[in-house]
């Protein structure tokens, strides 16, 4: 390992998606992916499968994240429109006496 870089492993992993598989490659720090290697061994899962648990579980919190801060940032440039609550209730015919 010269000039400080890190070495990292390619691992291939496979996901499913609605019209078959989709095989997908990602770099992992050797620290994790012994871990990983570990959890598989002692569980007798593959690695595929954890991998597709942490993505399929946190795909939610990334989109949340990154996807949240996009729209703020359209917001705060004007490109984005916003709507107050009362607006919203009255154009709905909403009383907002019923919250």
């Amino acid at each position: 390992m010269s000039g400080g870089s890190r070495a990292f492993r390619l691992t291939t992993l496979t996901t499913s998606i609605q019209t078959g598989t989709m095989p997908t490659s990602v770099r992992l720090n050797p620290v994790v992916e012994a871990r990983l290697d570990q959890l598989a061994q002692v569980t007798g899962r593959s690695k595929a499968y954890y991998l597709r648990e942490l993505i399929e579980g946190g795909i939610d919190d990334l989109e949340e994240a990154y996807l949240g801060a996009a729209v703020l940032e359209r917001i705060r440039s004007g490109k984005e429109q916003t709507h107050s609550l009362n607006d919203v209730m009255a154009e709905l015919g909403l009383d907002p006496a019923d919250l």
